[in-house]
């Protein structure tokens, strides 16, 4: 033994992880542990030390313990590194080998596997190393690929792959299958109420937390004794907005299991990939919804259109509803203040950044009030009173324009995906040469930029293309809906921000005939959810109910006027 591996510390390292299970207790921490120690007392090596990591799999080398042991290799404190067997130090054969042949003979360290009969101070027990290291990493794979096929046959069946019960949920003890857990459930139904009448994810966050609700992980903890990933015993009331933001987007309040949204491009490479919903494995109804369908839709509607917050005490009510007609941008609400009057109004948020490059479409907000109030009252009270002429009306509006639309949308969505299938094969084979050594990492580099870029743009545009058709679906699909709606609300006195969403999609707010001023007439259009724009006046459904075919000639009526 050199005299430098005799004042260095020995390393005595042991790492289990889920996948060893199937070995049964041979490869147990404690096990391990007991074999390293004789190991270092029969050789009396020096100062023994144990490294451990217990939970981690042998594909990745981002391991807590195995760092830390590595970190005190090259400060110079470890003179020699024993593991039970070359599978403990690592199961990913570059890697391991990378270590064994080039890290630790960099530093002077010698590196033992007593059961594959490794030693790296004594070469001729080295040659069969390569092949193991080899078969280490098959075993790996073949794990990984087994464990896959056990997923994806849950998943299919429809099964939940998650092993804990989401917050507002537990699991039955002899079942299995999650039931509501009722103390949560309440925090859940209330934070989609509070987004579904305008608040944000972290307007959500501070109050919970100002009331002292217990976040997800601490309230599993307190009272189920589970602990999570993540949990801070020293802030338990601490809310962010990605948790709440999570919850919002989460089905399993609506009832639905949806499995296969992520995966990992492989053993090696456990970064999470997510997939679009058409990927993915949806179940409906395998448990209790903690929400209604109606309450999704709006809270979906109210994430699409997040709302921004203004500088004013009072809340937004039509936040991410009110657009300009010409720029398409959202209208910001702001506060007025004169000698003789206070008062709120909108304008384009594109005047508002560049005067030229729109106008202000200025209306108070009282104004519009009076206009969506009016308009409101009308449309539903034609829908409770004349449900059948109403859809008829609608339906003959909508039809044909909208399935036009869907297809044109459609056409586009087929391309976007067809030309991601392009990208991702030419990256990959960039990728693919510059492993080999045909091109160099520069021009990898430089040759990839571009697709890397336009790879982000796609994966961010098939979902909200996928979004925007599902909405012109629903559209068509969505009269029925709106009547069953207005006949339960039959007495609309005011407005508030979770009937805004329960029934309108979005208002279009034109520039004035004449600009800024105080009389001149001025258009708003009201698009309702599920129905679109329905005209102007009572006496296009009361004719659609009597002669309902010549319904389109009706499509040349101009929207209602504010002044």
């Amino acid at each position: 033994m050199n005299q430098s591996n005799q004042i260095r510390k020995t390393a005595l390292y042991c790492r289990l992880s889920q996948d060893d299970g199937i070995e049964g207790d041979s490869n147990s921490i404690q096990n391990q542990k007991a074999i390293l120690q004789k190991f270092a007392e029969d050789h009396h090596f020096p100062s023994p030390c144990f490294y451990v990591d217990d939970g981690f799999s042998g594909g990745t080398f981002q391991r807590p313990a195995f760092q830390q042991m590595i970190s005190d290799m090259e400060n110079g404190e470890i003179g020699i590194i024993v593991t039970k067997d070359l599978s403990r130090l690592g199961r990913n054969q570059l890697h391991t080998g990378l270590y064994i042949e080039e890290r630790f003979p960099m530093f002077g360290v010698r590196y033992i596997a007593i059961n594959d009969n490794v030693d790296t101070d004594s070469s001729e027990s080295n040659d069969l190393m390569p092949f193991k290291n080899l078969f280490n990493e098959w075993f790996i794979r073949d794990t990984s690929r087994k464990i896959r096929a056990v997923l994806k046959a849950k998943a299919e069946r429809g099964e939940r792959l998650g092993t804990r019960a989401p917050y507002g949920y537990r699991k039955d003890p002899d079942t299995k299958k999650l039931i509501v857990d009722e103390e949560a459930a309440a925090i859940v139904r209330r934070i989609f109420a509070m987004c579904a009448g305008g608040s944000g994810p972290s307007q959500i966050a501070r109050i919970l937390k100002k009331e002292q609700i217990l976040t997800p992980t601490m309230y599993a903890y307190t009272k189920y004794g589970m602990t999570h990933t993540g949990l801070d015993t020293q802030r338990p009331y601490h809310w962010s907005g990605d948790t709440v933001a999570d919850m919002l987007e989460n089905e399993i309040y609506l009832g639905n299991t949806v499995n296969m949204k992520y995966s990992t491009k492989s053993y090696k490479d456990k970064r999470r990939v997510e997939h679009s919903r058409e990927e993915c494995l949806v179940f409906e109804n395998t448990h209790p919804a903690l929400v209604t369908q109606e309450v999704w839709d709006i809270v979906q509607r109210v994430r699409k259109n997040k709302r921004r917050r203004t500088n004013m005490d009072e809340q937004n009510k039509y936040s991410g509803l009110v657009f300009c007609a010409d720029c398409g941008s959202n209208m910001v609400l702001h506060w007025t203040h004169t000698m003789s009057a206070s008062y709120n109004h909108f304008t384009c948020r594109t005047y508002k950044k560049d005067g030229e490059a729109c106008t202000g479409h200025y209306i108070r907000e009282c104004v519009l009030d009076e206009v969506v109030l009016e308009d409101l009252r009308r449309v539903t009270a034609m829908a409770r009173e004349h449900p059948e002429g109403f859809a008829a009306y609608i339906g003959s509006r909508q039809s044909t324009e909208i399935q036009r639309e869907i297809r044109r949308q459609e056409k586009e969505l087929a391309a976007m995906r067809k030309r991601k299938t392009e990208v991702d094969t030419i990256f990959k084979k960039l990728y693919e040469d510059s492993v080999l050594g045909c091109i160099s990492t520069e021009q990898f580099q430089m040759l990839s930029g571009s697709y890397t870029e336009e790879q982000n743009q796609i994966a961010a545009g098939i979902p909200q293309k996928e979004m925007d058709i599902q909405r012109l679906r629903e559209t068509v699909n969505g009269t029925d809906g709106f009547i069953d709606k207005a006949k339960r609300y039959t007495d609309i006195t005011k407005l508030t921000p979770e009937l805004l969403r329960l029934f309108i999609e979005k208002i279009v707010v034109h520039e004035k005939e004449v600009k800024w001023s105080k009389h001149a007439p001025q258009t708003v259009e009201i698009y309702y959810n599920g129905i679109g724009y329905v005209g102007s006046g009572q006496q296009d459904v009361e004719e659609t109910m009597e002669a309902p075919e010549p319904l389109q000639t009706q499509e040349t009526e101009e929207p209602r006027q504010a002044s």
